[in-house]
């Protein structure tokens, strides 16, 4: 049966790491292209849009690494579950607490999108722990790769010093980045796979980019109404405060969600 194993759908002798790479390309790129993404690497950040940030990825770390932690002697999670070198949690902890004080747990607020996509961490942990591979692969290597320029923007942006508040682009526990990104696609590379649990794998790694694009989708039209409702009150009695899009809720959500593509997207093709 050894002809079953780790066939790529194509039928080349390509690695996952590659073919994850060729499978999301098309969302990587719709992803990259969001005025939103544009304008994060411009350095067009405030504070609350980076504390949305913080909680909608504090939510689907806790997920994806809960996961990991419970299936961490599955034989597909075993060879890319590195919790020292990668784990996110605390340092995203740490930076909650920096902007929101010791009762940050209280103050996080997420849009649902956020939420469905820590759904489906907990859903494919419990009945399809092979797919957390593509999570971990796009989330991680993503982070660490454009991450560590995202980190450098947000703490210019920002007037940050040192590290605080900026924690979750470090990690300590590495070295050498591209050291340990070779280190971790030679792992998951080596994971044992049959086609059809190989086809899933990418079709769950473009799945991860979409779950993203979606929530973008679905505020920017909101954003959109917004938008336009604040351009009608513009010319409206000088008395009342102008409505500004730092101001906006909706927005504040939807640059959260642009950030967080941003996190994605700069890094997959840097793998």
């Amino acid at each position: 049966m050894e002809s079953m194993k780790s066939k790529p759908r194509d039928g080349t002798d390509s690695d996952l790491s590659e073919q994850i790479k060729a499978a999301t390309k098309d969302s990587h790129v719709r992803a990259e292209n969001t005025q939103l993404m544009l304008n994060y690497q411009r350095g067009q950040i405030t504070q609350t849009q980076y504390k949305l940030l913080l909680c909608s990825l504090y939510e689907i770390y806790q997920a994806l690494e809960e996961e990991l932690d419970r299936n961490a002697d599955h034989p597909s999670v075993q060879p890319i579950y590195f919790p020292q070198e990668l784990a996110r949690l605390e340092s995203l902890e740490l930076d909650l607490e920096h902007f929101f004080g010791p009762h940050w747990r209280k103050r996080i607020t997420v849009p649902a999108a956020t939420h469905r996509y820590a759904q489906r961490l907990r859903e494919i942990g419990k009945n399809s722990p092979d797919l957390l591979v593509a999570h971990a692969y796009t989330r991680y290597l993503g982070d660490l790769s454009g991450g560590q320029v995202l980190g450098k923007i947000t703490q210019k942006s920002l007037g940050l010093s040192g590290t605080k508040g900026i924690l979750f682009f470090s990690f300590p526990g590495v070295s050498s980045p591209n050291r340990f990104k070779q280190l971790y696609r030679s792992r998951m590379n080596s994971i044992d796979l049959t086609e059809q649990q190989r086809r899933e794998v990418l079709d769950e790694a473009t799945r991860a980019f979409e779950f993203n694009i979606e929530v973008f989708d679905d505020l920017q039209k909101m954003l959109s109404i917004t938008e336009e409702a604040s351009s009608e009150k513009g010319n409206d009695a000088a008395s009342k405060t102008p409505k500004t899009f730092s101001n906006s809720p909706i927005l504040q959500f939807a640059l959260g969600v642009g950030i967080t593509l941003a996190t994605v997207g700069m890094g997959v093709y840097a793998f």
